[in-house]
């Protein structure tokens, strides 16, 4: 993974007087920052003795990474690599949204409608098939999962394939009740995208649930990702800069896992 960070970061600042303190390493200020995105801790609680650089020091650093969009660019990266490589099924996609609470409130928080008002953060989400997502956002708990889904569509990025042009379209997406609305469905279908999206008091979840569980395994698989238990970054493009690292680190375990499918013996 360092390899491929390598080839986003930015060069280090240069003083034009010379002089100054040393500067850490971006491999080792990239370990630690990886650490407090698994581990969950506070950036006073990581261990300076075992990564070099003090918690200050990475949440600087991460700072201004999160300001130059390099954790989008790294998950971007990654999602060419496995598309060379023809890790990814467009064959179908699906989505969803998951909830935190927001500690210390900050920009796109709202009040959660299913957690007593309280504020919250919701983590949007787009997988393919076999459950890698190649496009994430976040907002408010209180926006509605239907305002997302053209954001979301719209923010997949030209992914390389294995043979032939970038791609960047699903050939189906598949929703629950919440986006059940015929603007969408119109708006799908003008992109070329095929829709299965349950509608409400007709169909039951549990028929669509056979292709979406994919998306219900990558948000326990963000759940890894302790650090987005919950909210407790006031900058909202510091939590976004955290769910891109957990992306990122979704989509890299894939690139060194071969990918096999189980059949079924019904």
């Amino acid at each position: 993974m360092w390899e491929l960070f390598q080839r986003v970061v930015p060069k280090a600042p240069t003083r034009p007087q010379g002089g100054g303190r040393r500067r850490h390493g971006d491999r080792e200020v990239l370990a630690a920052i990886v650490f407090v995105a698994t581990s969950g801790c506070t950036w006073q609680q990581l261990p300076a003795a075992s990564f070099g650089p003090s918690g200050a020091t990475a949440h600087r650093r991460f700072s201004e990474w999160s300001k130059a969009r390099v954790w989008a660019k790294l998950h971007r990266l990654i999602l060419d690599e496995l598309g060379s490589h023809g890790k990814l099924d467009w064959s179908r996609c699906a989505t969803d949204s998951v909830n935190m609470r927001a500690m210390k409130k900050g920009g796109l928080t709202g009040p959660n409608p299913v957690d007593r008002s309280k504020y919250g953060s919701k983590i949007h989400l787009i997988t393919e098939r076999t459950g890698l997502p190649p496009s994430v956002a976040i907002s408010g708990a209180n926006l509605h999962d239907s305002q997302a889904l053209i954001p979301l569509v719209k923010g997949i990025p030209p992914i390389r394939s294995r043979r032939g042009p970038r791609r960047r379209r699903p050939g189906k997406l598949h929703g629950d009740k919440d986006c059940d609305y015929d603007h969408l469905r119109r708006w799908l279908r003008k992109q070329g995208i095929r829709h299965r999206i349950a509608r409400k008091g007709i169909e039951s979840s549990t028929r669509l649930g056979r292709h979406r569980w994919t998306i219900e395994r990558t948000m326990s698989w963000l759940g890894g990702c302790r650090r987005l238990h919950r909210r407790y970054e006031r900058k909202a493009e510091h939590f976004l800069a955290f769910t891109a690292i957990a992306c990122s680190l979704i989509c890299y375990r894939r690139l060194s896992t071969p990918l096999t499918f189980r059949r079924s013996k019904s």
